[in-house]
């Protein structure tokens, strides 16, 4: 891998690994989806891309810990599979979210981000717990790599490149 690549996010498949087919590939990164990720992987429903990934900050069970961890920003990575040269050119985007009485608002700003990004934050809270006894009230960790890397290795593992864009067209 160049330096370049390193710096776009750019993945290559493994020597030897034959291209499979664009419904293979989409196939292959839909089954990313897990039932305990905080993200969901699905078609674009919008035209902006193929396939899109985004923290589910909006999912009943994964509300409470967003929240209570005061999460104020959110992302989500679109894909568009270019079948001519084998590759998923993919985007980070990055959005500010404010909570009122525990219910996720979204809110697009001036400060969003659209590139490549690779963030890692986390926190940790003691109080009075629900019992009124000392104790964690929250503990997250955030990583992007966490939605990432699976997205890319489904990628690779077809034979095909997951090339990160940060200027120009998706």
């Amino acid at each position: 891998m160049g330096f370049f690549d390193w710096l776009s996010g750019t993945k290559k498949p493994e020597a030897g690994v034959a291209a499979a087919s664009a419904e293979q590939v989409e196939a292959a990164i839909l089954a990313v989806n897990r039932e305990t990720a905080p993200y969901s992987v699905s078609k674009c429903r919008d035209g902006s891309c193929d396939i899109i990934a985004e923290w589910q900050i909006v999912d009943a069970k994964w509300v409470e810990i967003f929240a209570k961890a005061g999460l104020e920003r959110a992302a989500r990575i679109k894909m568009r599979l270019d079948v001519d040269k084998h590759e998923v050119r993919a985007v980070d985007e990055d959005y500010t979210i404010s909570w009122r009485v525990g219910v996720p608002t979204l809110s697009f700003s001036a400060s969003a981000f659209w590139g490549q990004k690779k963030e890692v934050s986390f926190g940790k809270a003691y109080g009075f717990t629900e019992e009124l006894r000392p104790g964690e009230i929250y503990n997250y960790r955030f990583d992007s790599k966490e939605m990432k890397v699976p997205l890319q290795d489904a990628v690779t593992g077809q034979g095909w490149v997951w090339r990160g864009v940060a200027f120009g067209k998706l």
